[in-house]
């Protein structure tokens, strides 16, 4: 049983075959959170999350923000204090023990691989929607036992161009990325200037047409829009100073994030009726839509080139969550070889290069939503409640950053009242399904132990966010998630339990 509680220390191996190139400052590492966060989900699933709930939407948006911005802070103190590759893997590893932190890295691989997944499926529907243009379709359509499937080349293709950057060195991987997130800034910046001509203000009326419960039903996609800022933190031992960097670029990635998606949410949404941006590029329709042919192409095109930004992002960070993983002796050794010449994860690059290019050629981009955001939540979760049981138990881990103190014994009673205000005096329905029973006997207890304890206000409030979140998911999520951490859990006592480090 203490096997599986055991826990690692974050002291570097020193051998000069297992140092990566330290390149990176908190300018690059700012623009690979942007180049994360605004990436799918700004040029594809932003549709399907409007046409739901409507312009409401972007309180959604700015709820997940404020969510995702309290594991940010989470996430940016530990990895002060631990500035090594692993991300929450490693960080799990340290304060709860071996067999959280392998939960949390098989966790992490639907976060990154997975989503990667759904990345490299909306790249290739702007992709083919351009080339369409030229009367060129690169699907393969067949049917498999009465079901029809489709052979998505292009999504495969960019996959592994993407990975060959990866391979070749950070510097490189950082300097494609740059110029992407240039781009990528400048064409948002110019959608928003050219769309505030078009809104029409009927277009926000209702503003939320399916009430509280039709917004809520677009989390998973709301929430993937988030996904990536934690990236930063995987490439630790390649930053110059990660101790006072990766703190700040997450924050700042997080912001800016945020103002882009609150102001193309709403430019979007009074350009076009929401009942009509159920497509799989909105962007590029809402062009079409106003008789801006030309400038739809354009915003196509240039989405080709942005997304890959994304992908790059994902494949940079699901190698060097297997790297650690591999240096704890958790997987083969081989994960955590490191190319002589690149210095880079060669291995488990090309291997998450396969990971994400082979299932990228048949996979639903809504399927991998759902598993992705499920996944990064629980991801998100364990992260702040690592913060609140170093304040539990007054185990200091020496950092650069720390979280303001609030003492919640302060905050909680009073987020409890303006809660209770709004439910009174608005019309937010609160269904007392299962799943908000569950939600609201886990928020009691939390609140109960922190106002006891006097815990800091703003990691409690992340963790109560991100099981809001994670009770909002469908069952069939659930049960999915479910499978995989089983497999995961067949492997580790199989496989990793016996080859870690933490034996000899």
């Amino acid at each position: 049983m203490n096997k599986l509680f055991r826990k690692n220390t974050f002291e570097v191996e020193n051998n000069n075959n297992e140092i990566l190139s330290k390149t990176l400052t908190v300018k690059d590492l700012v623009f690979f959170g942007i180049a994360a966060i605004v990436g799918a989900s700004i040029f594809s699933t932003i549709g399907s999350a409007v046409s739901s709930g409507g312009p409401a939407v972007v309180y959604l948006f700015i709820f997940t923000a404020i969510t995702c911005g309290f594991s940010a802070l989470c996430y940016a103190q530990l990895a002060s204090a631990i500035p090594i590759s692993g991300s929450s893997y490693t960080y799990t590893y340290i304060i709860f023990g071996e067999l959280a932190a392998w939960i949390i890295g098989w966790d992490l691989f639907m976060e990154y691989a997975v989503s990667n997944v759904a990345v490299a499926i909306a790249w290739s529907g702007y992709f083919l929607h351009f080339l369409r243009g030229f009367g060129v379709d690169l699907l393969i359509d067949f049917q498999f036992f009465n079901s029809n499937f489709h052979i998505d080349y292009p999504a495969a293709g960019i996959t592994i161009l993407v990975t060959y950057i990866c391979y070749i060195g950070i510097q490189e991987s950082k300097k494609f990325n740059n110029i992407l997130v240039v781009i990528k800034l400048l064409v948002i910046l110019i959608i928003i200037c050219i769309g505030v001509f078009y809104i029409n203000p009927a277009n926000w009326h209702p503003f939320a047409p399916n009430g509280v419960s039709g917004v809520l039903v677009s989390i998973s996609s709301v929430f993937f829009a988030y996904i990536g800022f934690d990236a930063i933190s995987t490439t630790a031992e390649e930053c110059k100073n990660p101790q006072k960097d990766i703190p700040k670029a997450m924050i700042w990635s997080l912001v800016i994030s945020t103002i882009i998606y609150t102001l193309l949410t709403l430019t979007i949404t009074g350009m076009v009726n929401y009942t009509k941006l159920n497509v799989p590029d909105p962007l590029a329709f809402v062009f079409d839509y106003v008789g801006l042919h030309f400038f739809a192409g354009c915003v196509s095109f240039i989405s080709i080139i942005t997304l890959s930004s994304v992908i790059l992002v994902y494949q940079l960070g699901q190698p060097r969550i297997w790297f650690a993983m591999s240096r704890d002796g958790l997987l083969p050794k081989k994960f955590s070889m490191i190319h002589p010449i690149y210095k880079t994860p060669s291995f488990a690059t090309i291997i998450t290069g396969f990971a994400v290019a082979i299932p990228a050629l048949f996979f639903n981009i809504n399927d991998i939503i759902d598993l992705t955001s499920i996944g990064t939540l629980f991801a998100f979760a364990l992260v702040c409640s690592g913060v609140i049981y170093l304040e539990i138990t007054k185990k200091e881990l020496p950092s650069k950053f720390k979280i303001t103190y609030i003492s919640s014994k302060i905050g909680l009673p009073i987020i409890a009242v303006i809660f209770f205000l709004i439910y009174n005096f608005s019309d937010f329905n609160f269904d007392l399904n299962t799943k908000n029973i569950i939600f609201c006997i886990l928020t009691l207890f939390i609140s109960i132990y922190s106002i006891y304890k006097n815990l800091s206000l703003l990691p409690v409030l992340g963790l109560i966010f991100n099981i809001a979140l994670l009770c909002q998911m469908g069952t069939t999520n659930w049960i999915r998630f479910l499978i995989w951490l089983a497999l995961g859990l067949f492997v580790y006592f199989f496989y990793s339990q016996k080859n870690s480090k933490l034996n000899v």
